[in-house]
């Protein structure tokens, strides 16, 4: 049974290595809807500073997720720093369904990160090691940094509400695995009960309290975030009607009316365009 797969498997995701090695400078990060940030203490002192709050120094190995989108500044303390600094992107962006399940902000000491101990010392090692292929390597080694870091959350209990706990709960995740591998079913909540083992009442109540909304409303945002990911790929809008659970194009552009506030040519456009601004 395997959590991640379809979504990954459906919203690409991308990773780059912005800093590896020393932090000899300050570094300030605007603003970047749908993106996140993994800031890494390996050695040294480091000061964080959020939008909206004061600075804050951190003097021990740690690994700092920053998942809005907010911009931040980022600068070695007095003692130097040496970082492993990246950022990722979901495809569909901040409509991607793990995304907008990842805390805004995490601080977690390296050395709870057991899982991640051997996967961060190949990344030190690569970064500290002028060879040839060393961006692109970090950038393979930052991508799969972001799925253990989904394991690590799912398992160790970060996450109280959200997709996240729910994945991390024994029944739903049945319903949530079922769903995500195939969005085109005639999904009911009969059904999705069904798949978790439940009863329905007792399905939706604890889906509700967990992920934070009604099955139903989680459907529709998946199926959409599923259908920004195939019109961002270049999809016919014909085939990506039946690949998300609706009978025609029309019907799923009514969808996308609804809940996007336009139809998914005029998204497809304003996405394009966003691109090359």
């Amino acid at each position: 049974m395997d959590r991640l797969a379809a979504l990954l498997d459906h919203f690409h995701l991308a990773a780059s290595v912005l800093n590896a090695g020393p932090l000899c400078y300050s570094a300030r990060h605007p603003p970047q809807e749908g993106t996140g940030f993994l800031h890494i203490l390996t050695r040294g002192t480091m000061d964080l500073t959020l939008a909206d709050g004061p600075p804050r120094r951190f003097g021990a190995p740690v690994l700092i997720l920053l998942a809005a989108g907010d911009a931040h500044h980022l600068g070695p303390g007095p003692e130097g720093a040496e970082t492993l600094c990246g950022s990722f992107r979901f495809g569909a962006g901040n409509i991607c369904p793990i995304y907008r399940a990842l805390p805004s902000m995490l601080v977690t000491p390296l050395d709870r990160l057991s899982g991640m101990a051997g996967l961060l010392a190949l990344m030190q090692a690569e970064m500290r090691e002028e060879r040839c292929g060393r961006q692109a390597a970090l950038d393979r080694l930052c991508e799969l940094l972001v799925i253990q870091l989904l394991r690590y959350l799912m398992d160790a209990g970060e996450v109280e509400s959200g997709l996240l706990a729910g994945m991390a709960h024994p029944k739903l995740v049945k319903a949530l695995i079922a769903l995500h591998d195939r969005p085109q079913a005639d999904w009911t909540l009969n059904g999705l009960a069904s798949e978790a083992g439940m009863s329905r009442a007792r399905f939706a109540s604890q889906f509700r309290d967990t992920l934070g909304q009604p099955p139903a409303e989680y459907l529709a945002q998946y199926r959409l975030g599923l259908a920004k990911s195939l019109l961002r790929t270049g999809v016919p809008l014909d085939a990506i009607a039946g690949r998300v659970g609706y009978s025609s194009p029309s019907a799923l552009a009514k969808m996308f009316r609804r809940h996007a506030g336009c139809s998914p040519r005029e998204w497809r456009r304003a996405d394009a365009q966003a691109g090359v601004e």
